[in-house]
């Protein structure tokens, strides 16, 4: 067995980024970019969505998201309308293909998931289960902003 690091937060994450990386490789199998699954897999969550929004919520630049989501209207995975709400927007909604896109690459992705899970005995799993639910919700209600003034990079720089 290896050893754990030194303290909870280095060891979650080590975890996030093994996850993410393995995730990624999973959904590359459908033969989905991880922009694209990325962005499918947040429509399939939000439903229709402001261009402006879904960047903001992906953390992608406005000319990376428009080109991502461009492709994904050529492959026939979503539509690019004005926002009826905002006409200097663009509204982004999954199209039926897209739809049944995603709901292959969320059987695939939980698919990988259950898969690392099935070593763990019952207990173990129903363990993993509550601690994750707790630290989804603490996740969920976290306020705080992941960069302020006060906190400094590495090199000693502020993080702005």
């Amino acid at each position: 067995m290896t050893e754990l690091p030194p303290n909870p937060g280095e060891l979650l994450r080590e975890v996030a980024r093994l996850y993410t990386r393995a995730q990624r490789a999973a959904a590359e199998c459908c033969g989905t970019t991880n922009t694209q699954c990325h962005i499918l897999t947040e429509l399939g969550r939000s439903g229709p969505i402001p261009l402006s929004e879904l960047g903001a919520r992906l953390l992608l630049e406005k000319s990376w998201i428009s080109r991502a989501v461009e492709s994904l209207v050529r492959d026939g995975f979503a539509t690019k309308e004005p926002n009826p709400a905002d006409a200097r927007s663009w509204l982004v909604t999954l199209t039926a293909a897209g739809q049944q896109r995603v709901t292959a690459l969320n059987a695939t992705l939980n698919g990988h998931a259950d898969g690392l899970l099935t070593p763990l005995g019952k207990r173990e799993r129903e363990d993993v289960a509550r601690s994750l639910q707790r630290l989804r919700d603490l996740l969920l209600n976290d306020s705080r902003p992941a960069c302020s003034p006060s906190r400094t990079d590495t090199k000693g720089s502020s993080c702005q």
